[in-house]
């Protein structure tokens, strides 16, 4: 793997971390979201944290091989 991909998978990965680390917190603290009118639940930080959870893990091990 050449510089400038490990250099990519290391960025997205920190980005998809950031994403999984926001919506952890809100699980932590249970912030409501509210989108116009329409109350976010729960289970939708849950997913959101552990999709790009998944896919920083696999950007940093890709990063580092």
């Amino acid at each position: 793997m050449n510089r400038n991909t490990r250099v990519y998978c290391r960025v997205s990965a920190l980005l998809f971390a950031l994403v999984a680390i926001a919506h952890g917190l809100r699980l932590f603290y249970g912030l409501p979201i509210h989108v116009d009118e329409v109350s976010v639940p729960i289970l939708a930080s849950w997913i959101a944290a552990v999709v790009p959870g998944a896919l920083a893990i696999w950007g940093f091990r890709l990063s580092a091989s």
